[in-house]
């Protein structure tokens, strides 16, 4: 099952991965809508008979300029966390209830070391409610899994200059956890340092993300 909001991109691509149509559908969805949640469900679960597996994918940020300016902020929360939040409470009692299923949630390691207020706020977020639900679900068959990628390629980092692995990267960490479930993922790996450098020289994070990302991300002049 396959969701997104650009319908036309979201049907090729699927025909794209089989040209049946039927191991694999697409459904053009607003996760921030209540209804295009539940529909979303509904026919995964119609079509396929039940959900084995929730990722949680969609993302946004404020591409350009200081987060307080952007006119509607909130929307970053809305995508990144409530989404997330809603989809996982609409599939987790069938998944309870066969006492099998795997929610995989895609955060970011600005869920771990801060970058952009808005932002980061969502992933620290995301990263809670996968770290507590993990525990909530303990003993039910029901696993939870956080993939915290860096900076990878993307529409949302096309205007930045650093350099990046492409979106594989996060593919091959999902497909390793649906085999083997862990709790937390951070790929590319050398971004773990960076989150241990964060915890343990939070001045040195300062100054990284001033000098450098800062400038090199989201184009501020300071």
């Amino acid at each position: 099952m396959l969701a997104a909001r650009r319908a036309d991109q979201l049907m090729q691509l699927a025909l794209e991965l089989d040209a049946s149509g039927k191991r694999v559908i697409a459904v053009p969805t607003d996760v921030t809508s209540p209804d295009a949640r539940r529909y979303l469900i509904e026919v995964a679960c119609g079509h396929f008979g039940r959900i084995d597996v929730l990722i949680n994918n969609a993302g946004v940020t404020v591409e350009q300029g200081w987060w307080w300016d952007d006119p509607d902020p909130m929307r970053v929360l809305r995508v990144n966390l409530e989404a997330p939040i809603e989809l996982t409470r609409l599939a987790l009692p069938d998944m309870r209830a066969r006492g099998a299923g795997h929610i995989i949630n895609i955060g970011s390691v600005a869920g771990r070391a801060a970058t952009n207020g808005i932002y980061s706020a969502s992933k620290f977020g995301l990263r809670g409610f996968s770290l507590g639900l993990r525990r909530e679900l303990l003993g039910t068959g029901v696993n939870v899994s956080l993939i915290a990628p860096g900076f990878v390629q993307s529409e949302m980092t096309a205007s930045a200059r650093l350099p990046m692995p492409g979106p594989e990267v996060v593919a091959r960490a999902v497909a390793a956890v649906m085999d083997r479930p862990q709790r937390e993922v951070i790929v590319p790996g050398a971004y773990r340092a960076v989150a241990l450098l964060d915890a343990a020289l939070p001045g040195v994070g300062d100054l990284l993300v001033r000098r450098v990302l800062i400038r090199r991300r989201y184009n501020h002049p300071n």
